[in-house]
Parts: structure tokens; sequence; C-alpha cells
């Protein structure tokens, strides 16, 4: 019974001193001039321009996110994130124009979104190549599973899941489900509800 309770006491100094962490973290990433949002969790993350991030309310941010902002600098915000949105461990945003994320989306670990990608030109070397850059807009109740890769120009519709693994360069419908390299339709969400009534 004494190992139990000791256990229980080492786990509320743990959440205790947890708690503390984040609650300076998220004072200290404010100062920075990162937006953040109330009832937010927020883990050791890395970002190079804070000014350039808002954060929604209720949002959980795992340890190792990375947010890389290499464009231009501009007033305004090029990396958002809405309300309850839940992003795994190892996670990175390498943006250069804009990422718009909805509310109650779930990002799992080790996805990639990448705004932007090099010129082909065979007349230029590829590291002189122009970037092209092209926004990438989630919808709301969008589910990524792990180690997602989503690529320049891509916008996704409320409601739809993209298997593990998969890596998406085309537009995805609302409710759609994609998966695959590169991604392509492989099921639609039901309603489940009017399902059952009928």
């Amino acid at each position: 019974m004494k190992g139990i309770y000791d256990k229980g006491i080492f786990f509320l100094r743990f959440r205790i001193f947890d708690a503390f962490l984040n609650f300076f973290r998220i004072k200290l990433f404010r100062l920075y001039g990162m937006e953040i949002g109330a009832a937010c969790r927020i883990s050791k993350i890395l970002f190079t321009w804070p000014n350039q991030i808002s954060i929604g309310n209720s949002c959980i941010l795992e340890k190792s996110t990375y947010f890389k902002f290499d464009g231009i600098w501009r007033t305004g915000k090029s990396i958002i994130l809405g309300n309850n949105v839940f992003v795994g461990t190892n996670c990175e945003f390498n943006i250069s124009k804009k990422i718009v994320i909805g509310d109650n989306c779930l990002i799992a670990s080790g996805s990639r979104f990448i705004d932007h990608d090099h010129g082909m030109k065979t007349d230029t070397l590829m590291r002189l190549q122009p970037s092209i850059e092209k926004p990438i807009i989630i919808g709301n109740d969008v589910w990524i599973g792990v180690n997602v890769v989503i690529l320049k120009g891509v916008e996704i519709g409320d409601g739809a899941i993209v298997a593990a693994g998969a890596v998406v360069n085309k537009p995805i419908g609302a409710y759609e489900i994609w998966g695959g390299v590169p991604a392509k339709k492989i099921g639609q969400r039901e309603n489940h509800l009017a399902t059952q009534s009928t």
C-alpha cells in the first residue's frame, strides 16, 4: 500500500512541476511574440521566428515540434493553428508562405508540412533554382497519421483522414480518406448516425 501511495505522490509532484514549466514556457514564448490561446499544453518545441506563429485555445504540442519559417519578414502570422489542435512529437512545419490548420485537428508524430520546393530547369544549378511557394490549408476535424508529408499548395477539406506514411501533393476533399505515395483517395468517411437511423 505504501508503494502505491509513494508512486501517487511522485506522479502528483511530477504533474505539478510539469504544469509549472508549461506556465512559464508559454509566458516566455508570448514575450518572444508568439500568439498562444488559453489552456494550451506546450512541451519543449523549436522555432525560428516566434512572431510568425499563432496557436489557438486548448492546443497540445508535444516535444520536438519544429516551427521553421523561411519566408520574408512580414506582419501577420504565417503559421496558424486553430483551437483544440493536437500535434504529436517530432513534427516539422517548414514554411515560407503560409499554413493554416483548422479547429479540432489531430496531427500524429513525425509529420512534415512543406509549402515550398525548388525549380527544376536544366540550365540552372539546383542550389540556385528559385523557390516555388504555395500555402497549405487544412480544414477542421482533420486527422493526419504518423509520418505524413504534406507538400506545397495542398488543401484538405473538413473531416478528411490521411493515412500513415502518405505523401500528399494534391487537394483532398471533405471527409475523404487518402493514403499512399503519392497519396490517392482510398475511402470516404460515412455518417454512421445517419446510417443507423435509416
